[in-house]
């Protein structure tokens, strides 16, 4: 397929335009991300409507002032994370190596001792692209993603992401997942994404039920890999990215999806009541509903 015919000229264009910010002072980059989530935020009322239900859904306790507030400062962080992803691609090492701030690697290393290779179970927050860049200059990943429907941009990210990842794995190849583990790799894996009934069971995600994957703990029986959380928050003044890596869960898989499934909505639960704003929350995380109830976003 050509990528370079009219219709992808603007988005190369665009391509263009990011790599030139990306050679931008550090401050600069976030504040030009800030300034762009706060155009989106105008601009894309679909996803702000979505974002603003998810809001009311896991924080009722806010007042309608507090929830657009909040609302507003989430869409800054979606705008930096833009910048931070196109960084993350194309920074060096050691332009980026002064904004990490990493804990509880040594959970990893020792995980990765065992031999059975290590699902580190991650969410979206809005710095994981770059977050996962801070980790792959200490070991090896292999990353799991969604395949984009537009071909030039899964082109590109493909591309872009595995000049640093080792492997990037579409999540419907279980098999290579497996593969992965059995060769005691370590594949970056979240669950905090509706992906409909199939393989997944409804457990609580603040209060609210929500269609969770399964994924998790079919890989980790079948292979007896560890399963090592990892998260990530944007620190305030300009100061980088803490990256916390936790012990490997204890008596997991339980050997009740049901159970895992409220245990890692409850770990990522905890950790984005920290930093909410830099929580994905214009995804549709409550999309399917138990008993066919109504959709909540209408």
């Amino acid at each position: 397929m050509n990528l370079f015919t009219p219709r992808y000229w603007l988005l190369w264009i665009g391509i263009g335009i990011f790599w030139c910010i990306s050679r931008f002072p550090y401050s600069w980059q976030l504040a030009i991300g800030r300034q762009l989530g706060r155009i989106g935020h105008r601009l894309v009322p679909r996803r702000r409507h979505i974002a603003d239900v998810n809001l009311k859904l896991c924080f009722p306790e806010l007042d309608t002032i507090q929830r657009h507030r909040l609302l507003r400062q989430h869409f800054e962080s979606l705008g930096m994370g833009l910048i931070e992803t196109f960084g993350a691609w194309w920074l060096s090492n050691e332009t980026l190596q002064p904004l990490e701030h990493i804990q509880g690697y040594e959970h990893l290393q020792a995980a990765l001792k065992k031999g059975k290779g290590v699902i580190l179970l991650g969410a979206h927050f809005t710095s994981l692209e770059i977050s996962n860049r801070f980790l792959t200059q200490r070991t090896a990943i292999h990353i799991i993603y969604r395949t984009h429907e537009n071909p030039l941009i899964e082109q590109f990210m493909k591309e872009k992401r595995e000049h640093y990842v080792e492997k990037t794995i579409p999540r419907e190849a279980i098999r290579d997942m497996l593969r992965s583990l059995k060769h005691n790799k370590t594949v970056w894996f979240a669950s905090d994404q509706n992906f409909g009934h199939k393989n997944s069971v409804f457990a609580d995600f603040f209060g609210v039920p929500a269609s969770t994957n399964t994924a998790v703990s079919r890989l980790a029986k079948i292979s007896g890999a560890a399963v090592v959380p990892f998260f990530m928050q944007r620190l305030k003044n300009n100061q980088g990215y803490q990256i916390n890596l936790q012990p490997a869960l204890d008596n997991f898989p339980s050997g009740d999806p049901q159970q895992d499934a409220v245990r890692i909505n409850k770990l990522i639960e905890l950790e984005v009541r920290k930093v909410p704003e830099q929580y994905f929350w214009v995804h549709r995380r409550f999309k399917n509903r138990p008993n066919d109830e109504p959709s909540v976003y209408q």
